[in-house]
């Protein structure tokens, strides 16, 4: 099977890329960004593109001709607004149509949990209503109607929506919250850690994509919550990451109602990395159930949120002298911490002298 990865040179597409190559599958990455050549098995093909350009990717899927695609090409939330509806929303138009017109098996659309806002129901169910948060869960929520009114028109298009996933590889936020742990910091979580907040291990998000790529249209034709099985509060499993890492770094709780005002006035000023889902949904109760896709597909995650913690800090450990000081706004660069830098400074004990 020949997959075409959008988006494919980023933090999920080099993991489906390896994950494919092991069960002897062949990827064609296509991205803004060049293919990190290392990164990803022997033989795999990188073209430099954008969904947006339907000319260009036109010719690429016309070259390479790929069974199957799984669109995972998406700007995320750092992003402007008008990029962020035309990549997510334009681009997933153009993508559908193309595979449309050159007869490819199925699109496995990379949608998010984003799509249901912050709501009050939990576990959140693929009927439940979708209310996006933000230019991001609002170009979410079109570009999914884009992929039902695909499958009107005779096209398998599975969606899946994760939760946020993490792993080997994960920078982005999560590189900050790595940062302080192996400094010694306090971590600030916002409000009291006593909420349940779901995350997904990046292997388990490839399983599911997978399964998606693999099975029949009858099958797989349909949309799909994916999240692991630990439902712990918060506070247990980033105190986990915190125990594993013996830096004497240590969660402390603070009021959501003053963090979140001050982590939004940041972010308007341009002097924080933390967005508005981030931060004002961090202190929430936030997790789907995973019934239907272990139903259906016989899915089943192998991490807990604890885990998938620890193999991203232990990743980050062995690899952060490859960071070189980079930073963007993609989940496989760290982000410039800006005001959160200050706070860092002042939440980290001093070390005593030996």
């Amino acid at each position: 099977m020949r997959v075409f990865l959008t988006g494919g040179a980023g933090f999920l597409g080099f993991h489906v890329a390896n994950y494919l190559a092991e069960r002897g599958h062949e990827s064609i990455v296509y991205d803004l960004e060049p293919m990190i050549p290392s990164d990803f098995p022997d033989g795999t093909r990188g073209i430099v593109g954008d969904v947006r350009d339907h000319q260009a990717l036109d010719e690429a899927i016309s070259e390479t001709k790929p069974d199957v695609i799984m669109h995972g090409a998406a700007a995320l939330p750092l992003w402007k607004p008008a990029d962020i509806f035309s990549t997510n929303v334009d681009g997933t138009r153009i993508v559908l149509r193309l595979a449309k017109k050159h007869d490819i098996d199925g699109v496995v659309f990379i949608s998010s949990t984003a799509v249901y806002g912050v709501p009050k129901k939990h576990p959140l169910e693929e009927t439940d209503p979708v209310v996006g948060v933000g230019p991001y869960g609002e170009s979410k929520i079109q570009a999914e109607e884009a992929c039902v009114k695909a499958r009107a028109d005779g096209l398998c298009v599975p969606i899946i929506r994760p939760k946020t996933f993490i792993g080997t590889g994960r920078l982005g936020v999560f590189q900050i919250l790595c940062d302080w742990v192996e400094s010694g910091t306090r971590i600030p979580l916002i409000g009291d850690g006593s909420n349940t907040y779901q995350l997904l291990d990046v292997e388990d998000l490839c399983e599911s994509i997978y399964l998606c790529l693999v099975g029949s249209s009858e099958k797989v034709n349909d949309t799909y919550n994916v999240g692991s099985d630990d439902l712990r509060p918060v506070k247990e499993y980033v105190g986990q990451l915190c125990d594993y890492a013996k830096t004497g770094s240590r969660i402390m709780g603070t009021p959501a109602g003053l963090v979140i005002p001050a982590l939004m006035a940041l972010e308007a000023l341009h002097l924080s990395p933390l967005y508005k889902w981030v931060y004002g949904t961090a202190h929430t109760d936030s997790w789907v159930s995973t019934d239907k896709i272990k139903r259906e597909l016989g899915w089943e995650p192998k991490f807990s949120n604890g885990d998938a913690l620890i193999r991203c800090y232990q990743w980050y450990l062995d690899h952060k002298h490859e960071l070189h000081g980079a930073t963007g706004v993609t989940h496989r660069v760290a982000w410039h911490q800006g005001a959160l830098g200050v706070v860092k400074k002042v939440l980290t004990p001093k070390r005593k002298p030996s």
